[in-house]
């Protein structure tokens, strides 16, 4: 694994009935790359039926490698192939 290290976060988590969603965004607009992997730290929030809520956390980014990066967008890029449908026509 490569480098790791800790930054601060907003973390969102929404129960509603148009948005069933949890979003992180790390401070200082920090890229993630292909790889990368992403702990938030602390307890689990959970918003009751029709809550969002929104909580600072602390979470560990560590780096991904070269070679687990270049893994990750092969391999992406071959799971995108079977979004193709190659039916048959007949």
């Amino acid at each position: 694994m490569g480098r790791s290290f800790e930054v601060a976060c907003t973390v969102r988590v929404s129960h509603r009935f148009e948005d069933l969603s949890a979003h992180v965004e790390l401070d200082g607009g920090l890229p993630l790359y292909p790889g990368d992997q992403v702990r938030v730290h602390g307890t689990a929030l959970r918003p009751r039926y029709g809550e969002t809520l929104n909580a600072r956390r602390v979470a560990t980014v560590t780096r991904a490698s070269w070679l687990e990066r270049t893994w990750v967008r092969w391999v992406g890029d071959l799971d995108c192939l079977t979004l193709f449908d190659f039916g048959d026509e007949t």
